[in-house]
């Protein structure tokens, strides 16, 4: 029995060891000393399909009121590229533009795989292409996409894909990484001044496949997440989580820079629904305005000193349809006090 007593107190002291590191970890802060970069992402896409928005009276209320420094805007597939050889960038040369006359400096995402749901995007046209057919169209369009803008100043990097290589999130084909690393090489090709960012998950991914294949490593950072077998769940990861991934994709994989891409500002809907068709109480029950300020003290705590936060359309959402402005309020308040 006493062996077995003692590997018992062995088993209890290593758990106890385990935990009490947990515990500490907490503490770690490396946000001291540091000039954050905070800014946003604005979809067209998100803002007049899914939340029934003006996207153009949203974006100006964006820039002018929240004023962020820094934008992350999407050259959605579908919309510049609406029939097949016929191009239409008057919706994205506004933004940009608009961006422009207001000094904001943008990271501009290209691709199939874009931000919001359903994650991949692509013109009704292509759908009953093969897939020879579909990838030499994407890098079609993306060479389109990349000379239109690659003259325009405030551009200050390229987002190939988001979260490419991720495969248990989206209505998406089955991630292609050599395929990947061919549309990074065209975009290198196109302009090789600006940096390219390659994305992935921060809760669900290590960053192996995405870590080096490009100058830029972007990371989503979620706290409060639904999923469909347990429901709505917290995030137990501490910062130095984050961290310690950003430090090795520097040291062994060659990235130069790694930020998050997309903080988490608003409720995550169940079933992928529209949050404009989301009990809106139940929203609030599930993300409020202090945890969109803690979920920014916590992505600074880990040291990664550029975020992009998630969610201001639906912000704006709720300040003009349903009559609450605090989260508008409170990022107000985080942008002026980067």
């Amino acid at each position: 029995m006493k062996p077995l007593r003692k590997k018992t107190k062995l088993f209890l002291l290593f758990v106890i060891g385990i935990f009490s590191l947990y515990l500490i970890s907490w503490s770690f802060d490396f946000s001291k000393g540091k000039d954050f970069k905070l800014g946003i992402t604005f979809s067209q896409y998100y803002t007049k399909e899914q939340l029934g928005l003006d996207w153009r009276k949203t974006y100006l209320a964006i820039l002018d009121d929240l004023n962020p420094s820094y934008l992350r805007l999407i050259a959605y597939w579908q919309y510049l590229e609406p029939e097949e050889g016929i191009f239409d960038f008057r919706d994205l040369d506004w933004q940009i533009a608009e961006a422009q006359k207001r000094d904001k400096k943008i990271i501009l995402v290209v691709g199939h795989r874009v931000p919001r749901w359903p994650e991949c995007h692509a013109p009704q046209w292509l759908q009953n292409q093969k897939l020879k057919i579909k990838n030499q169209k994407l890098l079609d369009y993306i060479e389109k996409t990349i000379t239109h803008y690659k003259n325009n100043e405030a551009i200050i990097a390229w987002q190939v894909e988001n979260e490419p290589l991720l495969e248990v999130f989206g209505k998406c084909p089955k991630p292609d990484r050599e395929f990947l690393k061919k549309e990074i090489a065209q975009v290198q090709s196109l302009d090789p001044t600006r940096p390219i960012i390659v994305t992935d998950s921060g809760e669900l991914s290590l960053w192996w496949r995405t870590a080096g294949l490009s100058e830029i490593l972007g990371t989503t950072l979620y706290r409060k997440v639904w999923n469909q077998y347990i429901g709505y769940f917290k995030h137990l990861y501490p910062p130095v989580f984050y961290t310690l991934r950003a430090w090795i994709a520097k040291k062994f994989f060659g990235n130069q820079k790694i930020i998050i891409s997309e903080l988490q500002g608003e409720p995550w809907a169940p079933g992928h629904q529209s949050l404009a068709k989301f009990p809106l109480d139940e929203q609030l029950e599930h993300f409020s305005p202090e945890d969109l300020e803690k979920n920014v003290e916590f992505a600074k705590k880990t040291g990664l000193d550029e975020i992009y936060l998630w969610g201001a359309e639906w912000w704006y959402w709720l300040k003009t349809k349903q009559n609450n402005s605090q989260f508008w309020n409170e990022a107000k308040e985080l942008f002026s006090n980067p």
